[in-house]
């Protein structure tokens, strides 16, 4: 089994390139599907998760070709299979976002169940319910989700909970509807805006993307385009931690400083120097930072996918900590790993109380999920001793070149292959 060795580490110092986004990229690619004509993606991770996608796409006929690093040159005129196979979908949730694009360019679409995940269940039925807003007959027996349509009609949809998931798959699915579709409650990440730039590059008609009303005119074809992807913010919230976590003094790059807004402010808030300019920040923490309390909520609000990594952070930091994770039921997994490293974590419901503790030590510990994973490298760098992380496979779906990134501003990181 592959494993990451992390030994305790000097402050990090230097420059850190920031990926464009997984969290962007993975619908987008879904969103392809939607034209007959070729689409060309920049800024492309070199992640599994991608794998993954490509190889949805390819399955269903599209070209899918890998140009020079960073570019993904997509054809999907021949598209000629509406079934996304199970042993795919089950590899990684965000391929069931096929569906929508699917049932608007082929008028049905047969895809598994995505089922749930270590951090939480994650229902699809708001998805469903958006479909069938917009026209579509659905079967959901057997495993499979299984849409018909014979025009997809615009509507106006509420979704209880402003689901990310939700909100792409029905955008891209009344993207080529008949008349308007709203969406009300709608989620208000930066990746379901970069997404409507580009169904809107490809000649789509979406306004509202990043509020919480979103409002898509279908027209009757998409075209190809050219794309970039936004930067990825909780890569660049996870760098800020480890110059914070090590004392470091850190430039991160390729950053939309307005997409990290809650990250900064609690890092602010704990004693972390942070200086925005342009396309960068600067992190710079050079004394015990102290306890802050943080609450998980929906965009704008802290980023549940930063919590993980906040928690390593506050197990070091002076004081009591509260963190209060709303969004995913089961999403403490990590801390069982971090009090492993002599962390002093109490979960009580939704909640965890961290007491700071003066260090840390180095120990055998498992990547639960995919930002558990950084936390736990997080909580390497200043560990007494080495610390070895296996089932890192998880740290590999959303951190490309994580190894070589730490290491050349002084980590002392190695990946050891099986």
């Amino acid at each position: 089994m592959s494993k990451i060795i992390v030994k305790k580490s000097p402050p990090l110092k230097g420059t850190i390139r920031v990926n464009g986004s997984k969290n962007s990229i993975l619908p987008i690619l879904a969103a392809s599907l939607l034209s007959k004509e070729k689409c060309i993606l920049n800024e492309i991770p070199d992640l599994k998760d991608v794998e993954v996608m490509c190889e949805v796409l390819t399955s269903l006929g599209a070209d899918v070709k890998r140009k020079k690093r960073g570019i993904i040159e997509i054809n999907s005129y021949n598209i000629d299979n509406y079934e996304a196979p199970y042993e795919l979908i089950r590899k990684m949730r965000a391929s069931f976002l096929v569906l929508g694009p699917l049932l608007a360019r082929l008028g049905r679409a047969r895809v598994s169940m995505p089922g749930g995940c270590a951090i939480g269940s994650r229902p699809i039925d708001l998805h469903l319910k958006g479909f069938k807003a917009l026209g579509a007959q659905i079967d959901a027996t057997g495993g499979y989700v299984n849409a018909y349509t014979e025009k997809l009609t615009g509507n106006t949809i509420y979704l209880d909970f402003p689901s990310v998931g939700a909100t792409e798959n029905i955008i891209m699915a009344a993207s080529l509807a008949e008349g308007e579709a709203v969406i009300e409650n709608a989620a208000e990440e930066p990746e379901i805006v970069d997404l409507a730039n580009f169904i809107n590059n490809m000649g789509g008609n979406i306004i509202g993307a990043g509020t919480k009303t979103i409002r898509i005119k279908g027209v009757k074809e998409l075209h190809g385009a050219e794309h970039t992807v936004i930067p990825d913010r909780i890569e660049a919230g996870t760098y800020m931690i480890a110059a914070a976590i090590t004392n470091g003094d850190l430039r991160i790059e390729n950053v939309l400083t307005s997409h990290i807004q809650p990250v900064i402010a609690k890092l602010r808030e704990a004693g972390v120097y942070i200086h925005e300019n342009g396309d960068h920040v600067r992190v710079n923490a050079n004394h015990i930072l102290k306890a802050v309390d943080i609450k998980t909520l929906p965009y704008p609000g802290f980023p549940t996918d930063m919590q993980a990594q906040f928690m390593a952070l506050l197990s070091v930091s002076k004081g009591t900590s509260l963190i209060n994770e709303t969004i995913f039921e089961n999403r403490f997994m990590h801390a069982d790993e971090l009090k492993r490293m002599g962390a002093d974590i109490k979960i009580e419901g939704n909640s965890a109380i961290i007491k700071g503790k003066n260090k840390l030590a180095g120990a055998p510990v498992s990547a639960t999920d995919l930002r558990a994973g950084a936390a736990l490298i997080l909580a390497g760098l200043i560990a007494d001793g080495e610390t070895e992380i296996t089932n890192i496979h998880h740290i590999q779906r959303g951190y490309a070149g994580i190894i070589n990134k730490l290491k050349n501003v002084g980590a002392k990181i190695d990946l050891i292959e099986a």
